[in-house]
């Protein structure tokens, strides 16, 4: 079994020092490959060290909601020119976060139709983040496709089955977290039933959202056996199997990934 946690976030404190262990931890758990996941361009160098730091890690550029409005403007062309370099497979994380608005909507929107744009322009996907904006985030994804398609992923999909179709039909691809283990995720659990199994990722969102026995506690790549484990018992696929199909799932979609 091999798997890939599709978005982690390496460079947080809550690593450091620790990045070896973890990496063993996740190879021990079957999980081989890891995406390092940039939420500010302005810590672009410490993302790139650790993707760089291994041979089974790679990184995307981009600017998280949060953080549209305390990091510097950055255009397409700017994010096009940072990802030349060959760990660099994705742009983002880039959305909308209606939950806490720690930046205003309107720069979330700006910055978020800018990794769009990169995405379109390179072919690289565009990591997305989407939470509590179901539909300004529907009215931007359709408004950026009918300017060309691009190809992309809803990450820690939180959700509802009309925001899943919609993603599905452009042909997005729905990355679960460890929120599928949640005990109040009921509706989520049914909306990934209905997810094709070639258009599904897993991911932890390490340190974040640890899924069950571990929830509450640091998360880490290892964790992603036992979202995949959950995710393949919905889908009724043995996990060998579900493991092979969401690899070959990454590896289409991060198409500029290379493995030696």
């Amino acid at each position: 079994m091999s798997l890939v946690d599709s978005h982690c976030h390496l460079d947080f404190p809550e690593f450091e020092g620790q990045l070896e262990d973890v990496v063993a931890r996740a190879a021990n758990a079957g999980v081989d490959y890891m995406m390092t996941i940039c939420t500010r361009v302005s810590k672009f160098d410490q993302i790139l060290r650790v993707a760089g730091r291994f041979d089974n890690i790679w990184c995307s550029v981009g600017i998280h909601p949060h953080n549209a409005d305390d990091e510097p403007e950055t255009s397409a062309e700017t994010l096009i020119s940072m990802a030349k370099h060959p760990k660099v497979v994705a742009f983002g994380e880039s959305g909308l976060d209606f939950y806490y608005e720690h930046s205003p909507r309107d720069r979330q929107e700006a910055a978020f139709r800018q990794h769009i744009q990169a995405a379109r322009e390179t072919g690289l996907p565009v990591v997305i983040h989407a939470r509590d904006a179901d539909d300004d985030m529907a009215r931007i994804l359709a408004d950026e496709h009918a300017k060309g398609a691009f190809p992309g992923v809803i990450h820690c999909f939180s959700s509802g089955p009309k925001l899943a179709e919609t993603v599905l039909e452009m042909g997005l691809y729905i990355s679960v977290s460890g929120i599928i283990t949640f005990k109040n995720a009921d509706e989520l659990r049914e909306t990934v039933r209905n997810v094709p199994l070639e258009r599904l990722l897993v991911e932890t969102d390490a340190p974040y959202l640890a899924p069950v026995p571990y929830r509450g506690k640091r998360n880490e790549p290892a964790h992603a056996a036992l979202t995949a484990a959950k995710v393949a018992e919905l889908k009724g696929v043995v996990s060998d199997s579900f493991a092979a199909a969401t690899t070959e799932n990454f590896f289409r979609l991060f198409s500029k990934v290379s493995v030696a």
